[in-house]
This record gives structure tokens, C-alpha cells and sequence, in this order.
């Protein structure tokens, strides 16, 4: 059904409306706000099973954001479950003063569990390019169907309810949330949105692209980075590499984890033509670690690593295949290269400063905490059990329970010629040292698209963007913090069908700009100052 026929439809029976042109009836740009408070969400105007929910509150609030001054109105509200003891999904809308008729939702991150910024910005954002509230759009996001306790985006606790298990890792609080918050639009603005768009990074970059295969309709203009799109796949890599790294004198401390990050720097910082401390040649960048190995293979400091030690890089570093099948028919994970993880600046989201143990460490890397909380909550069910005990590879009688969970989290789904047909539009982006999320994925992802839909296709109504030296988030003090001002360029390809051109990223710390590459490109140096991206060009090859 196409967006028009789809507000027509919505106009004679009061359903809800996903992507729908903007109503022929006057519409507000000030939001009704005081009429909010309280409103009952109908069950009906929800796609998915639920017993409907309510705004808990409603108030205007003038906020400066990223430099302007926004007047909203600020609308909390609850989705019920159809599962009584199921949490509520909770849900944040930001319906500003002088609306411009569009909406944006925003992903989560992590197992999710708080409500995102729905005043911030979007993935790689520019600082200094305005947030999508600041903009005018009407902004909104869940806790995707529970709340987190201390442990925040790593409390798996919620996965032993099997209805906010599906909120989260089948995205359909993603989709209630949708419904409802449009419901909402409609009754503060007195219509519809124009355009919608969807923007996550992480698990919500996962999640954008559960919503361009799940609900092709829903969404005009879509920004996916980092995206953890085959969730399971990774998971079973992560609790492998925990396994692994728990080994006696396997663990590489921070010191140990800075000698590998200078040394690969070393051998393949120049391969892009010039020493940047930026590695953008990243397939060309074949480092053996058994360069650094002690003598005798002893850990004898931190200016060499042990045998066990190397095994542990290379270990993750090398694609992790299992020996048996799961119901999403992914079949291995391609690992991380050698500078993810690896830099000493950034320890906790790829090796961690603790080795993984039973318990496991607050310190121990954030993805074996995400491995070791899915084994007790999604997989076990048993809060008390050893993760370290589940080995991925051979796992036994939790099999049938990984390959069910597998429908779930593994949102794998390449066929996006639905999308395309409705008139999406999608922006892909990844950091190529992204030590939490493996690039490597993503261009697997992208490349299985063009396979299936066709390289002419895919280019119609799709971008992916390898970012070098950019880390997950652009976390801590990765070598280069990408940021690129992606919502307009998104905005153009959706309202004048002109797809981005030449982009540039910059490092917001140095000023630094480099070329924003098309997959399989990267920046290689031609001439001039190193410090502009108009001294690279996009070499072909691969990233």
C-alpha cells in the first residue's frame, strides 16, 4: 500500500498511519499540549498485541538545544503488555513549537532498558550541526519494554519475561512505540507527519534495520551505524573470546593491549601514503602478532606478549565459525581486526581491563558482561549460572534454545526491495576500528544486499560508509572521531531524491577532515595537507 493510499485508508477508519503524507487540514505547528495529558492510547491504533497505554504526563518545556532555544512539549507515556507481568514499555515524545511536519525515532543501545536523548543528535552527528529536535522534528524513543537497574544497558534481566524479550530483540516495541507516538502527533498537531525517519546506532542501529525489513512502510529516510544486525552470531563469538581470555595468563592487561594498538599502528599506519596515526588501508593491514612473542613464549613484561596471550588476539581477530545450525542461518562471525580492542585508550569495550571470570568483572570487557547476561537471562534462564561454562562452540542442550533465540535477535532479513519500493531511503555508517561491533559485519551485511536486490538497486536507495580510525560511538579517544552532518544529506535524498555526494567527516578535536568513502573505498593520500580531506582520494579496494 503506498503512503498516500495509507493516509486515505487511515482518514475513514481512524488506524494508524505509518509514513502517511501530510494531512490536506490545516495542521498546527504548536503542539496542543495541555489536551495530551492523560490521554488514553487506544489498543487499536497499535499493530501489535497490547492493551493500549496512556500519557502519563505532558508539559511544555523551553530547553536550549545544540545552541538554539526549543520550546516543547514534553510527553511521557506507558504501552501496556498483553502480558500482565510483563514491564510496560515506556516512551518519550519531544512535539516542539514550530513542528516542521516530520518525525524522527530514536534506537537504544545495549540491552537498552533507559529512553535515549530524544534532544540529541544523531549517530557520527556533527556538534555542531543542529539535533533533529532543534530542526523541528517532532522526536521520540523507548525503553523498548523495560527498565534497566544499576547495571543500565548491560541488565539482561528483563530477558526471562518472554513478551519484553520480544520488545527488545524482535523490535516490537519498536513498532508499538511507532503507533503510538504517530497516534500521539495526530492528536497534539491535528495530523499526521509528513516524512518519518529513523536514527540508532549499536542495537539501535540493529533496530533501524529491523524496521526497514519488518515494516518497509514505516519509515521515509533511515541512519543505521554500527549496527549489531546478526546479534546472535555475535553474542556466540563474544562468549567464545570470553572463554578464551578467562584461560590462565590468556588475558593481555592495558599495557599489553597498548604495545599491540602502537604496533600495528606502526606497521600500517603508512599504508594509506601517509603516517597519520590513522589506518584507512585497513585490508591491507596483515599484522602477525607473533612479532611481539616473548622468548620461549613466557610472559616475561609488557613489552612482548606471551603465547597464550597471542592466542587470544588472534582469536579475535579471526572469523569464529560453529560446527552446527542454527534457525537464522548464520554460520560464523568475521572477528575484529587487530587495531579494534586493541587500543590501550579504550580498553573496556573491546578487551576490558579485567580477564572475564565467574562472576563476572565489572571491568571484563562490556561485550563478555553482555555475553555473560545473555547466557543467564536469555539463554538459561538461571541468573546464577556460569557463563563460562556455555562453550559456543559445543553447547550441548542449549542448542535448541540458541537456535530458537537465534529468530529472534538475528534480524538478517537482506532483501530490502520492500523498502526500496516504498521509497526509503537508508544511510549506513561504520567505524573501521570499532571495537565493540566488528565493520567486518556490516560489510557483510551490505554486500548480501547487493547480491540479493542488485547493485543498481541497491545504490537507488542505499549508502554505506566505512569511517576510518573511527571507533564504536566514537568512544573515549579513538584516532579519529567521525562526525558528518548525515541527517541533511539523508534529508535531500529523501525530499529531492539527491543522494549524498562526496561527503566529508571531521575530527571535532583536531579539525582534521577526510573523504567519507563508499564501501568498498578508502581515503588514500594524494598530495597537499594531510589535515584536508581534499588531499585524499577514494581508493577502490577492500575495507
Amino acid at each position: 500500500m503506498s503512503r498516500m493510499m495509507a493516509f486515505a485508508t487511515a482518514l475513514a477508519t481512524g488506524a494508524v498511519v505509518f509514513g502517511a503524507s501530510p494531512a490536506t487540514a490545516t495542521v498546527g505547528t504548536a503542539p496542543r499540549c495541555a489536551e495530551l495529558a492523560a490521554t488514553p492510547i487506544p489498543a487499536s491504533v497499535i499493530s501489535l498485541p497490547t492493551r493500549g497505554g496512556r500519557v502519563d504526563s505532558a508539559s511544555l518545556v523551553t530547553q536550549v538545544v545544540s545552541g538554539r532555544t526549543v520550546e516543547y512539549c514534553n510527553v511521557l507515556a506507558s504501552i501496556f503488555p498483553k502480558d500482565p507481568s510483563a514491564p510496560d514499555i515506556r516512551l518519550r515524545a519531544g512535539m516542539p513549537v514550530g513542528w516542521n511536519r516530520d518525525t524522527m525515532m530514536f534506537g537504544g543501545g545495549g540491552y537498552n532498558g533507559t529512553i535515549p536523548d530524544i534532544t540529541g543528535n544523531v549517530p557520527f552527528g556533527r556538534p555542531d550541526s543542529p539535533t533533529p529536535l532543534a530542526r523541528g522534528y517532532a522526536t521520540y524513543a523507548s525503553d523498548s519494554g523495560h527498565q534497566a537497574g544499576p547495571a543500565a544497558s548491560l541488565d539482561g534481566s528483563f530477558g526471562l519475561n518472554d513478551e519484553a524479550l520480544r520488545n527488545f530483540a524482535a523490535g516490537d516495541a519498536l513498532r508499538k512505540t511507532h503507533d503510538a507516538v504517530q497516534y500521539l502527533v495526530r492528536r497534539g498537531y491535528g495530523a499526521g507527519p509528513g516524512r518519518t525517519y529513523f536514527t540508532g546506532g549499536s542495537t539501535g542501529g540493529r533496530e533501524a534495520l529491523v524496521v526497514a525489513q519488518r515494516w518497509p512502510d514505516a519509515f521515509d529516510g533511515i541512519i543505521s551505524a554500527y549496527p549489531a544486525w546478526n546479534n546472535m552470531a555475535e553474542i556466540l563469538d563474544l562468549g567464545y573470546l570470553a572463554q578464551v581470555m578467562s584461560r590462565p595468563g590468556a588475558f593481555p592487561d592495558p599495557a599489553k593491549q597498548g604495545l599491540l594498538y602502537n604496533s600495528v599502528m606502526a606497521a600500517c599506519d603508512g599504508l594509506d601514503g601517509v603516517a597519520d596515526r590513522i589506518i584507512s588501508n585497513v585490508g591491507g593491514c596483515h599484522f602477525d602478532p607473533r612479532a611481539l612473542r616473548c622468548p620461549h613464549g613466557a610472559d616475561t613484561g609488557p613489552a612482548c606478549l606471551s603465547d597464550p596471550q597471542i592466542a587470544s588476539v588472534t582469536a579475535a581477530s579471526t572469523p569464529f565459525r560453529w560446527p552446527y545450525r542454527i534457525a537464522s542461518g548464520e554460520r560464523y562471525y568475521p572477528g575484529f581486526p587487530f587495531l579494534s580492542g586493541a587500543d590501550m585508550r579504550t580498553p573496556y569495550l573491546g578487551f576490558g581491563t579485567t580477564a572475564p571470570a565467574n562472576p563476572m568483572p565489572a571491568t571484563s570487557a562490556y561485550g563478555f558482561q553482555y555475553w555473560d547476561q545473555w547466557v543467564k537471562y536469555f539463554l538459561t534462564r538461571d541468573p546464577g549460572h556460569n557463563s563460562l561454562a556455555v562453550d559456543p562452540r559445543r553447547p550441548g542442550k542449549w542448542l535448541p534454545r540458541i537456535s530458537y533465540l537465534s529468530t529472534i535477535q538475528d534480524r538478517n532479513d537482506v532483501d530490502l526491495r520492500p523498502f526500496a519500493r516504498s521509497g526509503g531511503r537508508l544511510i549506513l555508517m561504520h567505524g573501521s576500528a570499532d571495537e565493540l561491533v566488528s565493520h567486518r559485519s556490516t560489510n557483510d551485511y551490505y554486500r548480501r544486499v547487493r547480491a540479493t536486490v542488485g547493485a543498481r538497486q541497491t545504490d537507488a536507495f542505499m549508502r554505506y560508509y566505512v569511517a576510518p580510525g573511527a571507533n564504536h560511538a566514537n568512544f573515549g579517544a579513538p584516532a579519529f572521531a567521525a562526525t558528518w552532518d548525515s541527517l541533511s544529506a539523508l534529508e535531500r535524498w529523501v525530499r529531492d531524491g539527491q543522494p549524498p555526494a562526496r561527503p566529508v567527516v571531521q575530527n571535532p578535536r583536531d579539525g582534521r577532515t577526510r573523504p567519507l568513502c563508499e564501501y568498498p573505498g578508502w581515503p588514500r593520500y594524494r598530495s597537499g595537507d594531510p589535515a584536508r580531506a581534499e588531499s585524499f582520494t577514494c581508493a577502490r579496494g577492500t575495507a
